[in-house]
């Protein structure tokens, strides 16, 4: 059995796929937090198979892709102790699956590009992935399967934040629609003013990653805020949370080759 693991700023995502199968068996999410020791890791990741059907003992190879450095050292330990199976790190720059077009490769997040590789397997290209997590990050791959390159905002979460931090009034909300632009007081203002500037962000870097494309690509969204977004425009065809669980999946078939 194949594991994924996707250690992101924010949350880590975790995913089982069954030998010959091309789908998810399990998937889970957990917060990322660098102070965690392997045991901590270990025993957390065994407490999460213990949920399901599936045993630790079944994992035969691990794949992870990490933007979190202070994590790599932990998480060998951990998946070496508890699973028997050294994990293989994913670096963007070292994969040949998919060409980056960016000037400094090693600089695109392995996240960023295991997500891409999962996407354009699932949906093809040319394909406009866009990742809402910690940062909201639309990535291009033109017909050829080219990575092209990025726009990156701040995410939904951390400008919620960074708003209710500076303005001693503001309530926390829940992320919804009200229905209408202008809110009638605070907390419909601010849902308004949040939900639907992102969903016309959204709208707008489409429209000219499009015209820069020349075509009229597909779009996907990942990450654990693009249903917020989704539900409220038609330019988002697929909303899709493991598209990097599934590109990390690609990448270790590959590497069976």
């Amino acid at each position: 059995m194949f594991l994924a693991i996707d250690v992101g700023n924010t949350e880590t995502k975790l995913g089982c796929f069954a030998p010959g199968e091309s789908q998810l068996a399990q998937a889970w999410r957990i917060r990322t937090d660098p102070k965690r020791t392997a045991d901590e890791l270990g025993a957390l990741f065994v407490q999460l198979f213990g949920t399901t059907p599936l045993r630790p003992a079944d994992v035969d190879a691990i794949v992870v892709a990490s933007v979190v450095p202070n994590l790599d050292q932990t998480l060998e330990e951990a998946c070496s102790r508890y699973f028997n199976c050294p994990p293989v790190f994913f670096k963007p720059h070292r994969q040949t699956l998919m060409r980056i077009g960016t000037e400094r490769p090693g600089e695109v997040g392995a996240d960023l590009v295991a997500s891409a590789i999962g996407a354009q397997e699932l949906y093809g290209a040319p394909l406009i992935v866009i990742s809402y997590g910690t940062a909201t990050v639309f990535m291009a791959i033109d017909p050829q399967g080219l990575y092209l390159g990025v726009a990156i905002a701040p995410g939904i979460g951390i400008s919620i934040d960074a708003l209710v931090e500076r303005t001693a009034k503001l309530p926390q909300i829940a992320l919804e629609a009200p229905g209408k632009a202008l809110g009638t007081d605070t907390i419909s203002a601010l849902q308004s003013g949040i939900v639907y500037g992102f969903v016309g962000q959204t709208e707008a870097l489409v429209a000219r990653i499009r015209s820069e494309l020349g075509t009229d690509a597909k779009v996907v969204a990942t990450g654990g805020m693009a249903d917020v977004v989704a539900r409220h425009t038609k330019i988002i065809h697929a909303v899709n949370p493991h598209l990097s669980l599934y590109g990390l999946r690609r990448f270790y078939l590959d590497g069976k080759k």
